[in-house]
C-alpha cells in the first residue's frame, strides 16, 4: 500500500531534525506501522541511513515513527539513531510475537512489564555424556540452562552510572504501564479478510517479554522459556530496545500481539496465517494508549 506523506524533509549529518518533545513508536516490520502511519496527522518523512522517520500527530501526541528492522541488532542501532536525531520523551513498541505462556492464546495483545535478553548465552562445554558446565570464569548463572544453553545476564552502563553492571531485565515504564492498565473495551479483532480466531482476544498488562536473535519454532523450548523466565511472549527487538532506553534514561512500553504459539500449536506455525490480525490488535491497543497517555 502505497503512503502518501504531506512533506518530506532533508537531513545533514548528524543534525538534530527538530525541537518537538516526541514519543518514538516504534515496528519492526513494514505490516506491524501500516494502521499507525494511516493515521498520522501532518506527516513529514525524513530519511536517515536508509531508515524513514515519520514525524506527526497520533492520537493528539507528538511521534515519530520508524521501522526498526526486524532483530535486536537493527533495533539497537536504529533506537539509538532515533534518539540521537530527535528530541524523545518516550519509546512506546507495537508489533506481533510468539506466545509462549499457555494462558495466551494468538490475537491477545501482551504488555509485559519488563524484558530480558534470553539468547546473551554461553554455549558450554559437555563435560560428560548431557552434562554441560559454563566457563568457570562466567559469573554464576541466574537461570537454568537449556541444554548447552546457559543464559547469562549483559552488561550495561548509563551516563549516571558509567561504571559496567550487569542486568538481564530491563523494566517497562510503572507510569505507562498504568496508563496501560487503566484501558478498557479496546476493541480488538478476531477476524481479518478470510481468517478468523476461533475466541476473542484479550489484553493482558503483567508478566515478562524476552527477546534474542531467533524465529522460535518449538514446543520444548517455548516451555522452558515459559517455565524459566516466566515469559508471555518472546520476539526478537524488544529488550534490545529495552537495553538503549535504559541506557539513555528515557521510558518504555511494548505492546506484542500473539501471532503464533512459537512451536506449541498443532501443526504448521501459524505466523503466516494470522500476522495481520495480530499486528492490527497491537497497534489498536497502541492507539488506546496514546489517547489515554498523559506525560
Amino acid at each position: 500500500m502505497a503512503l502518501v506523506l504531506s512533506a518530506c524533509a532533508s537531513t545533514s549529518p548528524g543534525a538534530r531534525l527538530d525541537n518537538t518533545s516526541r514519543l518514538a513508536v516504534v515496528s519492526a516490520f513494514e505490516p506491524e506501522l501500516t494502521l499507525l502511519l494511516d493515521k498520522v496527522q501532518n506527516p513529514v518523512t525524513h530519511q536517515i541511513n536508509g531508515v524513514s522517520f515519520t514525524t506527526g500527530v497520533l492520537e493528539g501526541q507528538p511521534v515519530v515513527l520508524f521501522l526498526s528492522g526486524i532483530s535486536m541488532t537493527n533495533a539497537t542501532m536504529n533506537t539509538q539513531l532515533v534518539l540521537d536525531r530527535f528530541n524523545i520523551n518516550g519509546i512506546v513498541l507495537s508489533g506481533i510475537a510468539g506466545g509462549v505462556n499457555p494462558g495466551l492464546h494468538i490475537g491477545d495483545v501482551s504488555v509485559p512489564v519488563q524484558w530480558g535478553q534470553y539468547l546473551e548465552i554461553a554455549m558450554s562445554r559437555e563435560t560428560a555424556p548431557g552434562k554441560f558446565t559454563p566457563p568457570p570464569h562466567m559469573e554464576a548463572p541466574i537461570f537454568p540452562a537449556f541444554g548447552m544453553i546457559q543464559p547469562r545476564t549483559v552488561e550495561t552502563r548509563t551516563a549516571a552510572n558509567p561504571k559496567l553492571a550487569r542486568k538481564f531485565w530491563f523494566e517497562a515504564d510503572p507510569k505507562m504501564l498504568q496508563a496501560a492498565r487503566s484501558l478498557r473495551s479496546v476493541e480488538l479483532l478476531s477476524c481479518k479478510a478470510s481468517q478468523c480466531l476461533t475466541r476473542q482476544p484479550e489484553l493482558r498488562v503483567g508478566g515478562n517479554g524476552v527477546s534474542g536473535q531467533a524465529f522460535v519454532d518449538n514446543a520444548a523450548f517455548r516451555e522452558y522459556a515459559f517455565k524459566t523466565f516466566q515469559a508471555n511472549v518472546l520476539d526478537m527487538e524488544t529488550a534490545a530496545v529495552g537495553m538503549v532506553a535504559y541506557s539513555n534514561g528515557v521510558p518504555y512500553i511494548a505492546f506484542r500481539s500473539l501471532s503464533d504459539l512459537a512451536g506449541g500449536g498443532e501443526g504448521a506455525n501459524e505466523m503466516g496465517t494470522f500476522f495481520s490480525i495480530a499486528a492490527d490488535n497491537s497497534a489498536r491497543v497502541l492507539l488506546a494508549f496514546l489517547a489515554a497517555w498523559k506525560p
